[in-house]
């Protein structure tokens, strides 16, 4: 039997696959684990079933050893992990996409409705125990029909977002590395576009790519000031794609009319500037936070694990 050492609290169908077949070290504490007691722990570990809230690097892989398989993410981002150095050692990296492609589309369009018919505003003023009656000009919101819809990355979720603003009439234009197939875009009447037009044209910009280098402050200053000032910004994709600081600015002064965010830069913090504001919706990154979705997360990031393990090639393993 081989060692697995799963860096968080997982669903337990996900842990009781790992234990049929192999010795399997759970980290079962609410709170993430420490630095210190992750590095001990994968001492002498074959795989190693993680989080996207533990950073695998050099000194994690190292503290792990030589015999180390496998990293399985439970996550469709690998941006925790350095793959480089992965390779380097042979140890396979592998994540879990497709499987929370609807779910994280559903909170991307929960967003959307939240900032545009300002609904954030509407519960707080509500909670607050203020006084209030309906009137015609009563937290005006924004409607999405024949409104359109920029998607920055069109991979699933994208287009599993792109298919949800058609049902509410809304006109789709994306920008990609690579254009989808063509079925694909005439089903969804996308239209392929570069940045700066799609922040010109756009009602709603919603992120979907990927977050690397390339990617960091991929919105900033300079583009949140392309876009219309009636326009929203949503992003469930990473934190750092959207330059908070110049984000929290942009909404201050009215440079874009409103912004919907499940992801931060420095997550669990965020920024105390979008605090203060009433034109931005903020959740605690739920965008893969069903049961079904989790568990199904979970689970295929077992799989990969037990995969490497068997000598097999991982279902979805990072390319």
């Amino acid at each position: 039997m081989s060692r697995v050492v799963v860096t968080g609290r997982i669903p337990d169908a996900a842990l009781e696959k790992l234990r049929a077949e192999h010795e399997v070290d759970a980290w079962t504490e609410a709170d993430s684990i420490g630095r210190d007691e992750l590095l001990s722990r994968v001492s002498g570990a074959d795989a190693i079933v993680s989080l996207l809230t533990e950073r695998i690097d050099p000194e994690l892989l190292d503290a792990a050893g030589p015999q180390l398989k496998v990293v399985a993410n439970v996550a469709v981002g690998y941006d925790n992990i350095d793959v480089p150095a992965c390779t380097e050692r042979d140890v396979v990296a592998t994540n879990t996409p497709g499987v929370l492609t609807e779910a994280t589309a559903d909170i991307a369009f929960g967003l959307i409705l939240m900032s545009t018919r300002r609904l954030g505003e509407g519960e707080r003023l509500i909670r607050s125990g203020q006084a209030w009656k309906w009137g015609m000009f009563f937290l005006l919101g924004s409607g999405l029909q024949g409104k359109t819809l920029g998607i920055i990355g069109m991979g699933g979720i994208g287009q599993a977002t792109a298919r949800r603003a058609k049902a509410f009439g809304m006109e789709v234009v994306y920008q990609s590395r690579s254009e989808i197939d063509p079925s694909t875009a005439a089903e969804l009447g996308a239209r392929r576009v570069d940045l700066d037009e799609l922040l010109a044209v756009s009602d709603v910009v919603s992120v979907h790519c990927p977050y690397g280098p390339a990617t960091r402050h991929l919105i900033g200053a300079e583009q949140l000031a392309a876009m219309k000032d009636s326009a929203y910004l949503i992003n469930t994709a990473r934190g750092p794609i959207v330059d908070e600081a110049a984000l929290a600015v942009a909404l201050r002064d009215g440079t874009i009319a409103g912004a919907g965010l499940d992801v931060f830069e420095n997550e669990p913090q965020v920024h105390p500037d979008l605090l203060d504001l009433e034109n931005v919706a903020l959740v605690p990154h739920l965008g893969s936070a069903t049961i079904e979705t989790r568990t199904a997360m979970a689970t295929l990031a077992a799989d990969n694990a037990l995969a490497v393990l068997r000598g097999d090639e991982p279902p979805t393993p990072v390319r």
